[in-house]
């Protein structure tokens, strides 16, 4: 690869049409965002592991998730900071294809992790009396360490297939970090198979998830619809409205962008790297308010540190 490749080094570009004067807005952003995220997440995964009382599937599920998150907003964010702040917005030749490794197996691993979500709701609500004899702390473990190498393999597949090509003239990537596609139409050699190889291997790391997802919530509405009452019925319609957002914004503009990228239907490289950056980053501060702020066991165990921090104050 080294023979190959004269480009030492990438430039990432991040909005390539954006004025200089909405630099500083734009990084205030991200600043809160990965602040939001990085407090958020931490104190999920903290919580989870210090409660015994919370040591069930589903939270074993949501602390995987929410370290996934945590993972991907540090390999990403600091770089787009230090490019608004300092200036530094190059990254190396090996830098920008570990971060890629990141970004691919880190977003393949949430795809994953929200299915598994959506069936132990699906289990849970679906079929309750079997829910512990299906599903338990000991298979929720497995399936997540499985998970982790599976996305482990798939990015280390997309870097090895990325890092092939040769570069040797432009290095400017549109984009507020390294994936693939960006990158690889910066080859000085036709990148079109490749990006369609890693096309389908996205279609199918994201699409078979979202089938999972999609009919384990309509189970979910038809269950509860026919067992309760209006009263169940709306609440149970408010959850999954809630839910539908974050997976929403996972998974839709990322399928819009990859749709993109093979067809060129869009021009505007703002518009792409904007709803790069609503899929990338936007679900990770989100996903704890919404599958952990409104549990009732975490609502009353974080009510319940706080107060004891309070007091050990006094």
């Amino acid at each position: 690869m080294a023979n190959q490749s004269t480009v030492s080094e990438f430039i990432l570009i991040g909005f390539p049409g954006i004025s200089q004067k909405l630099h500083t807005l734009v990084s205030v952003i991200i600043f809160l965002m990965y602040n939001t995220a990085l407090y958020s997440n931490g104190i999920v995964i903290a919580v989870i592991l210090l409660k015994e009382h919370l040591h069930q599937p589903m939270y074993v599920m949501i602390a995987n998730l929410a370290l996934s998150d945590l993972l991907s907003d540090t390999m990403i964010l600091p770089k787009i900071l230090a490019k608004y702040w300092f200036g530094d917005d190059a990254i190396s030749f090996s830098g920008c294809f570990f971060q890629m490794f990141f970004v691919h197996s880190l977003a393949s691993l949430d795809s994953f992790i929200i299915m598994l979500m959506a069936i132990d709701r699906y289990v849970a609500i679906c079929k309750p009396l079997r829910y512990f004899s299906i599903i338990s702390n000991l298979l929720a473990s497995k399936v997540c360490c499985v998970f982790w190498v599976t996305s482990a393999f798939i990015g280390l597949t997309i870097i090895v297939m990325g890092a092939a090509l040769p570069y040797c003239g432009p290095n400017k990537v549109k984009n507020f970090f390294c994936s693939l596609t960006p990158v690889s139409v910066l080859a000085c050699a036709d990148s079109a198979p490749t990006r369609r190889t890693i096309f389908v291997v996205a279609m199918f790391v994201h699409l078979v998830p979202l089938s999972f997802i999609i009919f384990s919530y309509i189970m979910i509405i038809k269950t509860i619809r026919s067992k309760s009452g209006s009263g169940g019925w709306q609440k149970a319609f408010y959850t999954c409205t809630t839910h539908s957002f974050v997976i929403g914004m996972y998974y839709i503009p990322r399928l819009m962008v990859y749709i993109y990228n093979q067809v060129q239907l869009m021009p505007n490289a703002d518009v792409n790297v904007l709803l790069i950056c609503l899929y990338s980053f936007v679900p990770h501060f989100t996903s704890p308010i919404v599958y952990c702020l409104r549990t009732e066991e975490i609502k009353k165990t974080l009510v319940i540190v706080f107060k004891n921090m309070i007091n050990s104050q006094h």
